[in-house]
């Protein structure tokens, strides 16, 4: 039996690391397999921290697994079978200038991680470090499946296709969390649900839904209910979603932070949009002096629920130090990456509810070569993307006006060129001034000069 050898690029992930460990420690079709887990981090110690939460799961389970840690790539990827990435570098200070800076020019930025001006400054600071990895495999394991995780995950995936020669897909939950926003509505078990999912990461839609036991189409049902809920009910989560398929008759997904990234008018429909980052401007910027503002996801948890004067963790760190805990327990995931190493590895036919792959018809209307979220199948010959329903007119239209924001990006890139980054900032629907278009990319370049491609005018 040939060893299983996984190498894991960002293992200091404070989500997909752990989570990751714990689907290749849970999973049953694996548990027979000798499995050579290389954890990769630019910092040896976070990836060190990982291997060590990895051997103390492997022994409580009586797992086999062999882990090495290392913070040189070409060490983890030599010979791997699959290569799973979930990178970033400061994530919240950077990420509080994709959602601060734009917002200071009048745009309506929203979240800044995988749409509007933010989410193109997120993408090509992404950009090198994940075309590294992929260049790497090129040399050190060309047949090997590169299954991202990585934000901006659609703009990303599509560079890799176009730039390499690697085999990549990417991976999100969104569908999933989407199916268990129908099942609030429906009052049905999520695994009640059957649903064919299409669109662009972040901004899918579900084209069918269907009682798996009956075959019913839940459409009408879903009508009726949404009318019918409140309509305060859960508002961060569920006002923008609404709304959407008020219009358009179909149910968007993952939740309104995420899908408000590409909609000019979406912020009517997300409170928490105002403490995403908050902080007193008289107190000085803090994406200036390396500090980080609170991040506020949503208000689902009511953030603002605390004591008048408690004390809060500085961000991630409390969450980091949890998430590797050695004695706490293992819980599977539900991420679609082991599953789809267990199809691949075993020849095991499943199906996959969302992957990101570059559209070769399967999204009928939407634009060919760009990445797109659709089903798939997955076997032992990899994963083969399923053909979908057109969605409406208008719901393309939004589509591929992002699709053509991705070309001009990846053309920015390629060309070391701002002309081409204001080009698709001057595209997408929450840029509204010419001049504040071209001083937002001139002070982001300068804000992340030593992240960002060398861009020039």
């Amino acid at each position: 039996m040939r060893e299983l050898r996984i190498a894991l690029i960002g293992a200091g992930s404070q989500s997909f690391s752990p989570a990751t460990i714990a689907d290749i420690l849970l999973s049953e079709p694996l548990a027979d397999q000798a499995i050579d887990l290389r954890l990769m981090d630019i910092r040896l110690e976070a990836a060190e921290r990982a291997a060590r939460f990895a051997r103390a799961q492997a022994a409580r389970l009586g797992r086999p697994l062999r882990v090495q840690a290392t913070d040189e790539l070409r060490a983890a990827l030599a010979g791997a079978d699959f290569v799973i990435a979930a990178i970033e570098v400061e994530r919240y200070r950077y990420w509080m200038q994709d959602f601060h800076i734009p917002r200071k020019y009048g745009f309506r930025q929203i979240f800044g991680e995988n749409g509007g001006p933010g989410g193109m400054f997120h993408f090509l600071r992404n950009l090198e470090p994940m075309l590294a990895i992929a260049r790497e495999m090129e040399h050190s394991c060309p047949e090997a499946w590169l299954l991202s995780y990585t934000n901006p995950e659609a703009k990303l995936v599509e560079a890799i296709a176009k730039l390499t020669q690697i085999r990549v897909v990417g991976l999100c939950h969104g569908e999933q969390m989407g199916i268990d926003q129908l099942a609030r509505f429906l009052e049905l078990p999520p695994e009640r649900i059957a649903a064919e999912a299409v669109g662009l990461n972040h901004f899918g839609w579900f084209t069918e839904i269907r009682d798996r036991e009956t075959g019913q189409d839940l459409y009408p049902l879903l009508a009726e209910r949404e009318r019918q809920a409140d309509w305060l009910a859960d508002w961060d989560e569920f006002a923008l979603t609404r709304i959407m398929f008020r219009v358009y008759g179909l149910w968007s997904y993952p939740g309104a932070n995420h899908i408000g990234e590409y909609i000019a008018w979406s912020d009517q429909y997300l409170a928490s949009s105002l403490l995403q980052f908050a902080h007193d401007p008289l107190a000085g910027q803090p994406w200036e002096e390396g500090a980080s503002a609170e991040f506020v996801y949503s208000l689902a948890r009511n953030p603002t629920a605390r004591a008048l004067f408690g004390s809060t963790a500085a961000e991630g760190e409390a969450g980091y130090l949890e998430s590797f805990a050695e004695n706490g327990p293992l819980n599977p995931s539900k991420e679609y990456g082991i599953p789809i190493v267990e199809a691949i590895w075993l020849d095991r036919r499943t199906h996959v509810g969302a992957v990101n792959v570059p559209n070769r018809g399967y999204a009928p209307g939407i634009l060919e070569g760009m990445a797109v979220e659709v089903p798939a199948l997955v076997d032992g010959r990899g994963v083969k993307p399923q053909p979908t329903t057109a969605l409406p007119t208008a719901i393309q239209a939004m589509i591929n006006q992002q699709g053509a924001i991705h070309r001009l990006l990846i053309e920015a890139y390629q060309e070391r060129s701002r002309r081409k980054l204001l080009q698709a900032v001057l595209l997408d629907p929450t840029v509204s001034t010419y001049a504040g278009a071209v001083a937002m990319i001139d002070e982001l370049c300068r804000l992340q000069a030593g992240l960002l491609p060398p861009l020039e005018w």
